[in-house]
């Protein structure tokens, strides 16, 4: 009680200095500045029907929530969906895959705007995917009667140890969800230690999650762009693993190969596209929609919500996030449609599902970013080895599936 007393007492001290963040970030991301009523509790959702709302951060954990949704509207259909967020690319996400929903994002964990907007909200439930921890959020629901669930839960060994400098608020706050799915045995100990109650392991729903025909077109149509030539798809890197990436393509002998960039952030694809320009290569971007050169060397990919496309694109994969001390993005995605998945020391966001993947032999690992372009180099000049991997990294993605009906059985 202390604790969030505390903790509920900087929320205003803090403001200013949120709203500054937000503003610098809008420097390269204007979306920022947008829906500052929705961020800071100014406007409010507005009741009516039955509602369930599901809360995902950002891009990942609400294109991980698409299977449950899908499940949830069959099996209440009289249901109205609100979906929060707490990133302009999650927000976009989410209007994307769920047009017919009402999209806004979460205001910051001030206890006076929480126990506002759930009261104005009035839903049936909460869902907080993975790993959303507001204990401002979570004792406005317990309050207001509102059963609160996370889903897909997971916990890094390194999100442990923070969180356990905070026990004292981050403790009772678990207490209070009703209910908890978690990924794997090892994120159920992990939230236990923690405090968390009623776990249950209901693996990964991101093994769910079915390639929609449209990107699975696109990706045929980039192929067409990108002509015979064997490419390399380097998808979601982070800040400082393109410069890597493309030194060691430099270096490298790769003949006619394709190096495809699909930076993280959307305020990163011009500085990427920039850096590749000053370090020598001639560069093209998706957004010209025109062929891919042959005297073009690398390809960067200036779009959002075409990460599917570019892997059908794709001979082989690098899952970024992963080449520097980022824990991952998510490798399932590449294996659901059959591609060699390279993967760098650094995966534990995914930790189980690079265990697994790298154990069924549907996933390579590498150090650096020299063993990176080596390791692609060496698959781009073998079919065979290649076409294993692709029926490894399917038959894997398969094998994994059904996590979405056990959270709706939970649920329910």
């Amino acid at each position: 009680m202390i604790a969030r007393t505390l903790y509920s007492l900087l929320w205003p001290l803090a403001t200013p200095l949120i709203k500054r963040y937000l503003r610098k970030r809008a420097r390269q991301a204007p979306a920022y500045l947008e829906h500052w009523d929705e961020r800071f509790g100014d406007a409010l959702p507005q009741a009516g029907g039955e509602v369930i709302w599901l809360h995902a951060v950002s891009v990942g954990e609400t294109r991980a929530a698409q299977p449950l949704v899908a499940l949830l509207r069959e099996q209440y259909p009289q249901a109205r969906f609100v979906i929060t967020q707490m990133t302009p690319t999650g927000r976009a996400t989410a209007q994307q895959l769920y047009p017919d929903a009402e999209v806004r994002y979460l205001p910051y964990d001030n206890a006076r705007v929480m126990r506002r907007f759930v009261a104005a909200l009035r839903p049936r439930c909460l869902i907080l995917m993975e790993t959303e921890i507001w204990p401002n959020l979570l004792h406005a629901c317990a309050q207001a009667g509102v059963p609160a669930f996370l889903v897909n839960a997971r916990l890094s060994e390194k999100s442990l140890r923070g969180y356990r400098r905070i026990g004292a608020l981050i403790r009772p706050a678990l207490r209070q969800l009703r209910a908890v799915a978690a990924q794997s045995e090892a994120d159920a100990r992990r939230l236990a230690l923690l405090g968390a109650r009623n776990i249950q392991v209901c693996g990964n729903t991101k093994y769910d999650i079915t390639p929609p025909p449209a990107q699975l077109e696109l990706g045929r149509q980039f192929r067409l762009r990108t002509g015979e030539r064997p490419v390399l798809v380097c998808a979601s890197t982070r800040e400082g693993e393109e410069a890597l990436i493309l030194d060691a393509w430099r270096k490298a002998e790769v003949g006619r190969s394709l190096l495809v960039l699909i930076p993280r952030h959307p305020e990163r694809f011009i500085a990427v596209a920039q850096s590749a320009i000053e370090k020598g290569f001639a560069v093209q971007c998706r957004s010209d929609n025109l062929p891919v050169l042959p005297e073009t060397a690398v390809w960067v990919g200036d779009s959002m919500g075409e990460l599917f496309a570019y892997y059908v694109a794709a001979d082989v994969a690098f899952v970024g996030g992963s080449l520097l001390d980022f824990g991952s993005q998510n490798l399932i995605e590449p294996a659901s449609v059959g591609r060699p998945v390279l993967l760098g020391p650094s995966t534990y966001n995914f930790a189980e599902a690079a265990e697994l993947a790298l154990a069924a032999k549907a996933a390579l690992q590498v150090q650096n970013a020299d063993e990176l372009v080596a390791t692609a180099v060496t698959l781009l000049s073998d079919a065979d080895q290649c076409e294993q991997l692709a029926v490894a990294a399917r038959l894997f993605t398969q094998i994994h599936q059904g996590a979405s009906q056990r959270c709706l059985a939970l649920l329910s």
